[in-house]
Protein backbone atom coordinates (compact mmCIF):
# COMPACT_ATOMS: atom_id res chain seq x y z
CA UNK A 1 0.00 0.00 0.00
CA UNK A 2 1.33 3.43 -0.95
CA UNK A 3 -0.98 5.60 1.08
CA UNK A 4 0.89 7.86 3.49
CA UNK A 5 -0.45 10.25 6.09
CA UNK A 6 1.47 13.52 5.78
CA UNK A 7 1.42 16.02 8.63
CA UNK A 8 3.59 18.99 7.68
CA UNK A 9 3.14 22.74 8.11
CA UNK A 10 2.16 22.97 4.43
CA UNK A 11 -0.11 19.91 4.09
CA UNK A 12 -2.17 17.58 6.24
CA UNK A 13 -3.67 14.60 4.50
CA UNK A 14 -2.98 11.43 2.55
CA UNK A 15 -0.58 11.05 -0.32
CA UNK A 16 -0.90 8.20 -2.83
CA UNK A 17 2.25 7.51 -4.82
CA UNK A 18 3.12 4.72 -7.28
CA UNK A 19 5.53 4.35 -10.17
CA UNK A 20 4.24 2.80 -13.37
CA UNK A 21 6.59 2.40 -16.35
CA UNK A 22 8.99 4.93 -14.87
CA UNK A 23 6.31 7.59 -14.44
CA UNK A 24 5.41 8.68 -10.91
CA UNK A 25 1.72 8.99 -10.14
CA UNK A 26 1.24 11.11 -7.04
CA UNK A 27 -2.04 12.44 -5.68
CA UNK A 28 -2.95 14.25 -2.49
CA UNK A 29 -6.12 13.94 -0.43
CA UNK A 30 -6.50 16.77 2.09
CA UNK A 31 -7.76 16.25 5.62
CA UNK A 32 -8.43 19.97 6.13
CA UNK A 33 -11.54 21.93 5.38
CA UNK A 34 -11.48 25.73 5.74
CA UNK A 35 -8.19 25.49 7.63
CA UNK A 36 -9.48 23.00 10.21
CA UNK A 37 -8.65 19.30 10.45
CA UNK A 38 -11.59 17.06 9.64
CA UNK A 39 -12.44 14.15 11.90
CA UNK A 40 -14.71 11.16 12.18
CA UNK A 41 -16.76 9.95 9.24
CA UNK A 42 -15.50 12.58 6.78
CA UNK A 43 -11.89 11.63 7.55
CA UNK A 44 -12.71 7.93 7.01
CA UNK A 45 -14.29 8.78 3.62
CA UNK A 46 -11.15 10.66 2.50
CA UNK A 47 -9.00 7.73 3.60
CA UNK A 48 -11.23 5.28 1.71
CA UNK A 49 -11.00 7.51 -1.38
CA UNK A 50 -7.17 7.54 -1.14
CA UNK A 51 -7.05 3.75 -0.65
CA UNK A 52 -9.39 3.25 -3.60
CA UNK A 53 -7.13 5.31 -5.85
CA UNK A 54 -4.08 3.40 -4.57
CA UNK A 55 -5.68 0.03 -5.32
CA UNK A 56 -6.57 1.23 -8.84
CA UNK A 57 -2.93 2.26 -9.46
CA UNK A 58 -1.72 -1.00 -7.89
CA UNK A 59 -3.84 -3.01 -10.36
CA UNK A 60 -2.36 -1.07 -13.29
CA UNK A 61 1.13 -1.57 -11.90
CA UNK A 62 0.60 -5.31 -11.39
CA UNK A 63 -0.88 -5.81 -14.86
CA UNK A 64 2.07 -4.07 -16.51
CA UNK A 65 4.57 -5.96 -14.34
CA UNK A 66 3.02 -9.30 -15.31
CA UNK A 67 3.02 -8.37 -18.99
CA UNK A 68 6.61 -7.07 -18.93
CA UNK A 69 7.85 -10.03 -16.91
CA UNK A 70 7.19 -12.36 -19.82
CA UNK A 71 8.64 -10.05 -22.45
CA UNK A 72 12.06 -10.84 -23.84
CA UNK A 73 13.99 -7.62 -24.37
CA UNK A 74 17.09 -7.73 -26.54
CA UNK A 75 19.30 -4.65 -26.86
CA UNK A 76 21.11 -3.34 -29.94
CA UNK A 77 24.14 -5.56 -29.32
CA UNK A 78 21.98 -8.69 -29.28
CA UNK A 79 22.15 -9.18 -25.51
CA UNK A 80 19.13 -10.17 -23.45
CA UNK A 81 18.25 -7.71 -20.73
CA UNK A 82 19.01 -9.52 -17.47
CA UNK A 83 21.68 -11.86 -18.89
CA UNK A 84 25.14 -10.35 -19.34
CA UNK A 85 28.31 -11.82 -20.76
CA UNK A 86 31.22 -10.55 -18.69
CA UNK A 87 34.58 -11.35 -17.17
CA UNK A 88 34.34 -12.22 -13.49
CA UNK A 89 37.39 -11.52 -11.34
CA UNK A 90 38.29 -14.47 -9.15
CA UNK A 91 40.16 -14.32 -5.84
CA UNK A 92 43.26 -15.63 -7.60
CA UNK A 93 43.20 -12.61 -9.91
CA UNK A 94 42.18 -14.60 -12.99
CA UNK A 95 39.27 -13.30 -15.03
CA UNK A 96 36.76 -15.97 -16.03
CA UNK A 97 34.12 -15.51 -18.75
CA UNK A 98 30.60 -15.99 -17.35
CA UNK A 99 26.97 -15.31 -18.11
CA UNK A 100 25.68 -13.21 -15.23
CA UNK A 101 21.93 -13.34 -14.62
CA UNK A 102 20.13 -10.74 -12.51
CA UNK A 103 16.33 -10.64 -12.60
CA UNK A 104 13.34 -9.69 -10.49
CA UNK A 105 12.07 -13.10 -9.42
CA UNK A 106 8.34 -13.67 -9.59
CA UNK A 107 8.86 -16.77 -7.43
CA UNK A 108 10.66 -15.06 -4.55
CA UNK A 109 9.43 -11.49 -5.11
CA UNK A 110 12.99 -10.12 -4.93
CA UNK A 111 15.99 -9.65 -7.21
CA UNK A 112 17.99 -12.85 -7.69
CA UNK A 113 21.47 -13.23 -9.21
CA UNK A 114 23.72 -16.04 -10.33
CA UNK A 115 26.56 -16.69 -12.74
CA UNK A 116 27.22 -19.58 -15.13
CA UNK A 117 30.81 -20.30 -16.14
CA UNK A 118 31.48 -20.41 -19.88
CA UNK A 119 34.80 -22.19 -19.31
CA UNK A 120 33.12 -24.98 -17.34
CA UNK A 121 30.09 -25.61 -19.55
CA UNK A 122 30.95 -24.17 -22.97
CA UNK A 123 29.03 -21.36 -24.63
CA UNK A 124 25.87 -23.27 -25.63
CA UNK A 125 25.38 -25.20 -22.39
CA UNK A 126 26.20 -22.14 -20.26
CA UNK A 127 23.66 -20.09 -22.24
CA UNK A 128 21.00 -22.80 -21.84
CA UNK A 129 21.60 -22.89 -18.07
CA UNK A 130 21.44 -19.09 -17.88
CA UNK A 131 18.16 -19.07 -19.83
CA UNK A 132 16.74 -21.85 -17.61
CA UNK A 133 17.49 -19.80 -14.47
CA UNK A 134 16.02 -16.67 -16.07
CA UNK A 135 12.88 -18.52 -17.25
CA UNK A 136 12.35 -20.22 -13.90
CA UNK A 137 12.33 -16.92 -12.01
CA UNK A 138 10.30 -15.10 -14.66
CA UNK A 139 7.81 -18.01 -14.82
CA UNK A 140 8.36 -18.50 -18.55
CA UNK A 141 7.28 -21.93 -19.75
CA UNK A 142 9.85 -23.99 -21.64
CA UNK A 143 7.19 -24.57 -24.29
CA UNK A 144 6.55 -20.88 -24.89
CA UNK A 145 7.73 -18.72 -27.73
CA UNK A 146 9.47 -16.41 -25.24
CA UNK A 147 11.65 -19.30 -24.07
CA UNK A 148 12.56 -20.19 -27.65
CA UNK A 149 13.37 -16.52 -28.33
CA UNK A 150 15.68 -16.49 -25.33
CA UNK A 151 17.50 -19.59 -26.52
CA UNK A 152 17.77 -18.19 -30.05
CA UNK A 153 19.25 -14.92 -28.72
CA UNK A 154 22.24 -16.82 -27.35
CA UNK A 155 25.63 -15.69 -28.59
CA UNK A 156 27.94 -18.00 -30.50
CA UNK A 157 31.56 -18.54 -29.47
CA UNK A 158 32.84 -15.78 -31.80
CA UNK A 159 30.42 -13.21 -30.33
CA UNK A 160 31.45 -14.14 -26.80
CA UNK A 161 35.12 -13.75 -27.73
CA UNK A 162 34.41 -10.35 -29.27
CA UNK A 163 32.44 -9.16 -26.23
CA UNK A 164 35.09 -10.33 -23.82
CA UNK A 165 38.03 -8.94 -25.80
CA UNK A 166 36.33 -5.52 -25.93
CA UNK A 167 35.81 -5.55 -22.17
CA UNK A 168 39.21 -6.96 -21.32
CA UNK A 169 41.19 -4.29 -23.10
CA UNK A 170 38.95 -1.31 -22.41
CA UNK A 171 37.22 0.22 -25.40
CA UNK A 172 38.16 -0.97 -28.86
CA UNK A 173 40.38 1.98 -29.84
CA UNK A 174 42.52 1.82 -26.71
CA UNK A 175 42.91 -1.94 -26.98
CA UNK A 176 43.99 -1.70 -30.63
CA UNK A 177 46.41 1.15 -29.86
CA UNK A 178 47.91 -0.79 -26.93
CA UNK A 179 48.37 -3.92 -29.03
CA UNK A 180 49.94 -1.86 -31.86
CA UNK A 181 52.40 -0.29 -29.36
CA UNK A 182 53.31 -3.69 -27.95
CA UNK A 183 53.98 -5.05 -31.44
CA UNK A 184 56.12 -2.03 -32.40
CA UNK A 185 57.91 -1.76 -29.08
CA UNK A 186 57.40 1.26 -26.88
CA UNK A 187 58.64 3.70 -29.53
CA UNK A 188 61.73 4.78 -27.56
CA UNK A 189 65.21 4.21 -28.89
CA UNK A 190 67.82 2.90 -26.58
CA UNK A 191 71.54 3.51 -27.22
Amino acid sequence: MSVELLDTPRFFGYRVRRQILGKTYQEYFSLKDNGKKIRGDRRARVKAQAESRDSELARQQETLQRRRAREVRIDGEGQVRGILCRLKAEKSGNRTPVFQIGVMSLLENRIVNTTVSINKFGVEEAWRRAVDFYAKHKKISKRSGAYRSLLDAGPDAAQVERLLSDRQGGNGRRARAASARSRAGDGKRRV
